[in-house]
């Protein structure tokens, strides 16, 4: 029971939920850029929210079956078909043995999402099967995809096997998840609270973040999203000491540049923290490419966490829904 990569694609890895408690020790989160994403597609083939599935950078990338399984994606701009059949975002899907699925985006597609049931079962490294792509392990080899790596499956979830009974007759499930959770949304707004560094920031500084756009540069990568556009002064020079940094964190370094870090980013930094991007938006940045266009909005920490709340519940709703759709 395997999936043979036939093209990978650009920077495409194993990803899961990411690797937690191991911070203290310097290891990042890693995982999937969209944690929400991976948890929505794996409801979808009857997985477990923390199966491991597979990160597409950008396509084409295709994959081929030795068995029937039941996918499904979420993500950016893609053009996702098995044969001649598209596979919309957001649906579950029966791929059947033999059969192909390909990837394919054009331009700047973001990044993609593909949940397959039983998961990818390749070894747990520190609680997690995800890719640590700087430390070169965990995922397949501690390594991105290349061009006929052999993926192992693991074994359905009776979840999955009435998945599979549901759509039998017609391929693609005619349910999906709410558009906004599985496909690359055209909000341009990314929602923030304060960091404990917000004072020291000119007032220019804080006018230029909250109200200016700020293009995603080529340099951007899993650990970040570098941003350009009006840079962003302190008040004074000031040298920190190193802190904790998070997946949200909004770093400025010297040059003005703010930085918004991603699941790879360091533990700690030494460079002004001037926001924090809500966990609910981190989403939307995950799927950024180069050239895209960002705006800030304000909001309070209390808004931030109801939003994340609502979203959990939402979450759970959906998981009980399908569960009681396939019975």
């Amino acid at each position: 029971m395997n999936v043979r990569v036939l093209r990978a694609g650009f920077v495409t890895t194993v990803q899961d939920l990411g690797r937690t408690g191991w911070r203290h020790s310097g290891v990042p989160l890693g995982g999937a850029l969209d944690p929400h994403a991976l948890r929505v597609v794996n409801a979808l083939t009857g997985n477990d929210d923390g199966a491991a599935g597979i990160e597409i950078g950008a396509g084409p990338m295709k994959l081929q079956f030795n068995d029937a399984r039941v996918i499904a994606w979420s993500g950016g701009d893609f053009k996702v078909r098995v044969s001649d059949t598209i596979i919309p975002a957001g649906h579950p899907a029966i791929v059947h043995a033999d059969e192909q699925v390909l990837f394919d985006s054009t331009g700047n597609a973001g990044r993609a999402w593909l949940a397959i049931s039983g998961g990818i079962d390749v070894p747990v490294v520190l609680g997690s099967r995800s890719t640590d792509l700087r430390a070169s392990f965990g995922g397949h080899e501690g390594r991105a995809l290349r061009d006929g790596d052999l993926l192992p499956l693991g074994n359905e979830s009776e979840l999955s096997r009435q998945i599979v009974a549901g759509i039998s007759d017609k391929r693609i499930g005619d349910w999906s998840a709410p558009r906004e959770w599985v496909h690359r949304s055209g909000r341009v707004f990314l929602r923030i609270v304060r960091g404990v560094d917000w004072p020291r920031f000119s007032e220019a500084a804080i006018e230029s973040l909250v109200h200016d756009a700020f293009a995603v540069a080529p340099e951007s990568d899993r650990m970040g999203v570098r941003l350009r556009g009006p840079t962003l002064p302190l008040r004074a020079p000031c040298e920190l000491l190193s802190e904790p940094v998070v997946p949200g964190t909004i770093q400025v370094p010297p040059d003005g540049n703010p930085i918004l870090l991603l699941n790879d980013c360091q533990t700690i930094g030494g460079y002004p923290k001037i926001a924090h991007v809500i966990s609910v938006d981190l989403s939307v940045a995950a799927t950024l490419a180069a050239g895209d266009t960002v705006r800030f909005h304000e909001i309070s920490l209390g808004d931030a966490r109801t939003l994340l709340a609502t979203r959990e519940q939402d979450f759970a709703r959906f998981r009980l829904g399908l569960a009681l759709r396939v019975r």
